[in-house]
């Protein structure tokens, strides 16, 4: 019998009878308070710190950190107990949990297009991506998400399943070219256009902004290619892109689930303003709390 059931009679995905899936639970604990607490607090050093919240690239740093925050509560649910988050279970999440993964990889994409504008065209950035803009882009495609999820909860399952499995595919095929060409270009601009200016404190942030964007993107593709691929083979062929108990158990959903945890440490590790105010104001101030 699985033990911490729930009132609604749902148990761990896996009964824990055995080493390994007390490893396999554990480890799904671990992660979904991993993703919340590395989330909220560099979430937390964004909105203390003012200097932070006037660059955009903060901006798409806040919304991914809301979305992957949102991903790690869901985690407990979808990744650790006996659920099977699909189209035709009872148990499934009306296509929102998804949407918060989704979410996360679509405010990296657009961090990636903005860091490319800005670099190549920064005198027209300057004049176009405003603040509100930036805040308008950002609504844009968090409206947009969840009227996805409206469309799929209206229409019929068998609709849902051929919209999705296609859009999720031609997203994913675009998705993977675009970084992959803009990682490049974004690479051959640091690498040639930034040494011809003067050495200066604006140029410094500008390479090191381009460079966390690039290593952020990689880690993307890294997370998310295996999933990627495994929802275009199974698109064409016609099986069921979930054939695992939960995501808890599918190790290419457990990957790209990574992504939210290495994202938000890469813009720890790279960016010093971020770093100082996480450490000095966010978890300094709470340990003093807790001491007092």
């Amino acid at each position: 019998m699985n033990i911490s059931q729930s009132s609604a009679g749902l148990g761990t995905v896996l009964p824990l009878t055995s080493f390994a899936n007390v490893l396999l639970f554990l480890f799904s604990i671990i992660l979904a308070t991993a993703t919340i607490f590395l989330n909220v607090s560099v979430f937390l050093s964004i909105v203390m710190n003012r200097s932070l919240r006037s660059e955009n690239r903060f901006m798409y740093m806040l919304s991914t950190c809301l979305s992957d925050i949102c991903s790690g509560v869901s985690y407990y649910y979808v990744g650790v107990l006996d659920v099977r988050d699909y189209y035709d279970s009872p148990t499934r999440t009306f296509y929102i949990v998804p949407t918060f993964l989704g979410l996360s990889y679509m405010a990296i994409l657009a961090a990636q297009a903005d860091r490319y504008h800005a670099v190549s065209a920064p005198f027209k950035y300057s004049q176009r991506m405003t603040r509100n803009r930036t805040l308008l882009v950002i609504l844009a495609y968090w409206l947009y998400a969840f009227s996805i999820v409206a469309v799929n909860n209206l229409v019929t399952m068998g609709v849902a399943k051929i919209v999705t499995g296609y859009g999720t595919f031609v997203a994913n095929f675009f998705t993977v070219i675009i970084m992959i060409g803009l990682n490049f270009k974004l690479f051959f601009i640091a690498r040639f256009q930034l040494e011809r200016e003067p050495p200066s404190a604006e140029r410094d942030n500008k390479r090191a902004s381009i460079y966390l964007i690039i290593i952020v993107a990689m880690c993307f593709l890294i997370a998310w290619l295996p999933l990627f691929l495994h929802v275009i083979v199974c698109t064409f062929r016609g099986t069921s892109c979930y054939p695992f108990k939960n995501d808890g158990t599918d190790p290419v959903r457990i990957l790209a689930r990574l992504n939210a945890i290495t994202t938000p440490l890469l813009y720890i590790r790279g960016c010093t303003a971020l770093r100082n105010t996480l450490l000095n104001k966010v978890w300094r101030t709470q340990c003093c709390r807790m001491k007092g």
